[in-house]
């Protein structure tokens, strides 16, 4: 008897330029996985609405809305991997599109197999992820950390926090007194290493966040070192 082939992963592509789908189509296929190409964004999301892929590659800029726009429509229905492109190199486009929840992201332009690597990445990732027991709350003096219902409270207020933010408060706060690094930050929110950004990009998440936990200081500096958590417990 036959082994049955196990199917191809498929993957969608939103980008404008449609010189672009075709080569990677071809180039993809020669790795067993089939790639789609929708050119805008209504069409993308009608195409991910009726189901079927296994992950998103999405350039920043579309017509109709942009990719950050498409991104944050899509978090707010499915967890499905999403690998962001920009062609502008700017430091905020990537956080912003980490910030909300894109897996990964790749500048343009790009080589076909550093795209193909970053999607396998996320893949694998996505799928090793284990069903785990019900979450616990992580509980500080002034601080709750609701790791199931994704919520945190400052002082009895439930605070506006960010995709990206709460994993980083997550991690920082079920690890105590560790330090983590800036490269380790990145690559346990991304699962993968940008060299070029790491400083400034974990720089500006923690800012950010340090402001919405004030008057709360629980998130220390290290000097050539990274970030530890030093929240009290109650």
């Amino acid at each position: 008897m036959m082994a049955t082939m196990p199917a191809m992963r498929r993957l969608l592509l939103i980008d404008d330029d449609e010189r672009l789908g075709p080569p990677l189509a071809a180039y993809f296929r020669r790795h067993d996985y089939e790639l789609q190409q929708a050119t805008r964004p209504s069409a993308g999301l009608a195409l991910l609405e009726a189901g079927g892929f296994d992950a998103v590659i999405l350039d920043v800029m579309l017509p109709e809305m942009d990719g950050f726009e498409v991104c944050r429509t899509l978090r707010r229905t499915s967890q499905l991997p999403i690998v962001m492109l920009t062609a502008r190199g700017d430091v905020m486009d990537r956080v912003v599109g980490l910030e909300l929840g894109a897996d990964d992201y790749l500048p343009k332009p790009f080589e076909p197999r550093e795209l193909l690597a970053r999607v396998q990445t996320v893949l694998r990732r996505t799928a090793a992820q284990p069903a785990a027991a019900p979450p616990p709350r992580l509980r500080y003096a002034g601080l709750e950390i609701d790791l199931g219902a994704r919520s945190v409270q400052r002082q009895g207020e439930l605070l506006e926090l960010t995709g990206t933010e709460f994993e980083l408060l997550a991690l920082l706060a079920s690890r105590p007194n560790q330090v983590f690094s800036r490269d380790e930050i990145l690559n346990r929110l991304r699962g993968h290493a940008a060299p070029d950004i790491h400083s400034r990009a974990v720089d500006i998440l923690v800012s950010r966040l340090r402001r919405k936990l004030e008057p709360l200081d629980p998130i220390r500096t290290l000097r050539n070192a990274g970030y530890v958590f030093a929240g009290e417990r109650p």
